[in-house]
């Protein structure tokens, strides 16, 4: 099967120099790299070379551990090159250790951390074997099938060892046809990443630089803010959090001043977006459009400028069927399945979640109306029943309680099967003034019902973070490790901030 004839963008980008014209960018205070895509191309050949004189093999993999930047792009291209795997690992999630290299039978690791450990490598090495000659000698690109694995994914689970997934070139492929039919990313485009290259999706639109001819920016969430200024993109993938952050810039400085002049579209995945901060960004004429995937589908569903539909995560994407059970649970049959198993994993989690024709149970509840739009309506998890049997969906109460400045993030629970106690992250630095608190209570009570009353609130302190693994890499909370970490807390009825006795709440009703 030739190139031309599978229509494969990994095959295209392995065999085939990109398009002239276009950079890769990477930003960091006090310092920037700058590269045409043809020279990060030929870079990748002379690191694929440096692979192989390693000794890494089609099939081997390879593993990287670091922060974003150059030359984590360059393993990653130079594996796709010769057929190796690449294993991205999240920094401070994951360390350089022999265990590390034998759980995941990793031929070598790289890393930006200093280690004298057998099997790992320095990115200096790397930064000398793109600086090399170009090699008369250079590996032949191989040839992907749809089947064929390129990386190891590591989901976000909340607790235990990391699930991993064998993610396939066709599962790839699909999604950026997907996503450049919806988009049209070209010419004139400059995309800015700054999540962890260590999540696929994120490489992604490295893929899609060399593959469709535009810009790039690559950094770091902490210095996102300073790229953003500096690359003025017309593309910004964000998680929701970013964008709530991102919003209070906006609200202070203007949207021009945070994002730029030459904003086509945001895009926000990964994590329910509040309702309130979808249309804040519409109002200010920086269209942000959700979707829905998981690491187990890639991408299902999105909103995009040809269909968008207020309140859903888009249109069902080609070769994606959504399936919806009689108790509203959603599972996902894919044309070309990122896997149909975990590769790791404890026993009996595969089949949690696959079923035998590798159909993935999502875990989410929603429907799909009749024009293909696709309606989440929260998690399984997170539909609480009370003492009296009432089945209580806390997502809109959490969306509510993270519109309120005094509260960066939460999650809600039912100790006692009588009344809702929420656990409530407030912005970092940010002093906790518990009557705002209070009140902040007495308003969701007085909007949703005495029936599902959240009598107290527990303050986290620290505040959640990636660091303490509240959250994950991707801002989502870590629910169960929360509710382990506060569990004496929030059974100890004493404890916390109580919502604002009954002849507040109205006063609180107009309180935000």
């Amino acid at each position: 099967m030739s190139t031309a004839s599978s229509g494969s963008v990994i095959n295209r980008i392995v065999s085939e120099p990109p398009p002239t014209g276009h950079r890769i960018t990477l930003y960091r205070p006090g310092m920037t790299r700058s590269l045409e895509l043809t020279e990060l191309y030929r870079q990748s050949v002379r690191v694929a070379r440096y692979l192989a004189g390693l000794g890494v093999r089609r099939g081997d993999r390879i593993g990287v551990l670091a922060v974003n930047c150059l030359e984590w792009v360059l393993l990653d291209l130079a594996a796709l090159r010769i057929g190796a795997v690449t294993a991205g690992l999240e920094p401070g999630r994951f360390a350089a250790t022999t265990d590390l290299l034998d759980r995941y039978e990793l031929t070598v690791l790289f890393t930006d951390e200093p280690s004298d450990v057998p099997g790992v490598r320095g990115l200096d090495q790397v930064t000398r074997a793109a600086a090399d000659p170009d090699p008369v000698d250079a590996p032949d690109p191989v040839e992907y099938g749809r089947r064929d694995v390129t990386t190891l994914k590591f989901t976000s689970g909340s607790t235990g060892e990391p699930k991993v997934l064998a993610a396939t070139v066709g599962s790839i492929d699909s999604s950026l046809r997907a996503v450049q039919t919806m988009f049209a990313h070209g010419p004139g485009d400059h995309l800015l990443v700054f999540l962890p290259l260590s999540l696929l999706q994120q490489r992604y639109w490295i893929y899609s630089a060399l593959c469709f001819g535009h810009d790039v920016t690559l950094t770091t969430y902490a210095d996102v803010f300073p790229a953003l200024r500096r690359a003025r993109p017309t593309v910004v993938m964000g998680v929701p959090a970013f964008f709530q952050l991102a919003r209070r810039g906006i609200e202070a400085r203007g949207a021009t001043a945070v994002f730029g002049d030459r904003v086509r579209y945001l895009w926000t995945g990964s994590a329910p977006a509040d309702p309130a901060t979808l249309r804040f960004y519409a109002d200010v004429g920086l269209p942000l459009f959700e979707g829905y995937g998981l690491n187990e589908t890639c991408i299902v569903a999105k909103n995009h400028p040809g269909a968008h539909r207020e309140g859903s995560v888009g249109r069902v994407v080609p070769g994606k069927e959504v399936l919806i059970d009689a108790d509203g649970f959603i599972s996902v049959r894919s044309d070309h399945p990122v896997n149909v198993a975990y590769a790791y994993a404890a026993p009996g989690e595969s089949e949690r979640v696959f079923s035998d024709d590798g159909v993935v149970r999502t875990g989410d509840l929603g429907h799909v109306d009749e024009d293909g739009f696709l309606f989440i309506r929260g998690r399984g998890d997170d539909v609480l029943v009370l003492g009296n049997g009432r089945k209580i969906d806390v997502r809109p109460l959490e969306e509510f309680l993270r519109e309120s400045p005094a509260v960066e993030e939460c999650v809600l629970c039912c100790p006692n099967r009588a009344a809702l106690v929420a656990v409530v992250s407030p912005p970092p630095g940010r002093p906790v003034v518990e009557q705002t608190i209070a009140r902040l209570l007495a308003a969701a009570n007085a909007r949703f019902g005495e029936e599902v009353r959240i009598k107290r609130a527990v303050v986290a302190d620290p505040p959640f973070s990636i660091d303490n693994g509240l959250l994950t890499s991707q801002y989502k909370p870590r629910r169960n490790r929360i509710l382990g970490l506060y569990d004496a807390e929030i059974h100890d009825g004493s404890t916390g901030v109580h919502a604002a006795p009954p002849e507040q709440q109205r006063k609180a009703e107009s309180t935000p």
